[in-house]
């Protein structure tokens, strides 16, 4: 009996020390090391072609605190591009041309898949019309309603649109933030002001990181009830002041301050509004 009590405490205690263990995977490294340990990870997969895996490494990465390094655009652009999400591969390819300029040792791929990304909207404005007077099925750039959500679902390797809305929604902020210096953008560097949304049952929080007079990153959060709001969401853009801006959509105050582009931004407020519809869905996911 004292054999078999001493090989169960110890089988007990084995147990004990596997659930420590893999409970602290996800802690274990300090932000800097673990961006750098997924970074690695999403070189690999992606030069192996394991764009799957690619794509979990990233949403991982998207999720981390701290600014991301210039590869991590680059990759995430490649990864877009693969899923045939052209309009989030070209902002991340642009944003890592714009952070690591010629001097980045994916320079001219960036350029090259910027090009292909043309080739291929040129292409669907010319597609020819089938007999029923609707286009040809073409490479998807601006997806919308069921097909859209299933398609960022796939993307973002998540089972319900809520967090495949969130996800996407983060994304495209990530590379949207404001900056007051415009002449140079290096985006492993914060922007002045940035956002990240979470989404609840019920309501959004919405959180702000704006750079005050001394240079700290103060951040700040509201929660935004999606209970009788507009799903809707407006915006518009500022060239004289070098910005866009997502409304409130609860009384049309202005809500994001967003960097000056006018497809990021519409993007951003079409996904804005889609995850609001889907909170107001007592059955949305």
């Amino acid at each position: 009996m004292a054999v078999s009590y001493g090989k169960a405490r110890q089988r007990a205690l084995g147990l004990v020390l596997a659930s420590m263990l893999m409970s602290g995977q996800a802690w274990a490294l300090a932000p800097e090391h673990e961006t750098r340990r997924l970074m690695l990870a999403t070189e690999e997969a992606v030069t192996s072609e394991r764009w799957g895996d690619a794509g979990e490494y990233l949403n991982r990465l998207q999720q981390l605190e701290g600014t991301k390094p210039a590869d991590y655009f680059f990759y995430r652009g490649r990864v877009m591009h693969q899923a045939g999400h052209l309009n989030e591969a070209q902002s991340a390819l642009e944003a890592y041309v714009e952070s690591a300029g010629t001097d980045g040792s994916h320079y001219q791929k960036a350029l090259q898949l910027i090009t292909e990304v043309e080739k291929v909207r040129k292409e669907q404005a010319a597609a020819p019309q089938n007999g029923n007077g609707e286009s040809s099925k073409v490479a998807v750039i601006e997806p919308a309603g069921v097909e859209e959500t299933a398609s960022l679902r796939e993307l973002y390797l998540v089972n319900s649109d809520r967090e495949a809305l969130a996800l996407h929604l983060n994304s495209l902020l990530e590379v949207a933030g404001w900056r007051e210096d415009q002449t140079i953008v290096q985006l492993d560097e914060s922007a002045d002001v940035e956002y990240r949304v979470r989404a609840e049952s019920s309501a959004i929080n919405l959180q702000e990181i704006r750079r005050d007079a001394q240079g700290r990153m103060v951040r700040t959060t509201q929660t935004i009830s999606v209970y009788g709001v507009n799903p809707q969401v407006e915006w518009g853009c500022e060239a004289a002041a070098t910005t866009c801006w997502v409304y409130d959509p609860r009384d049309g105050s202005r809500l994001l301050q967003l960097s000056l582009d006018r497809d990021r931004t519409q993007e951003i407020a079409r996904t804005f509004g889609k995850l609001i519809r889907n909170l107001q869905n007592p059955a949305g996911s």
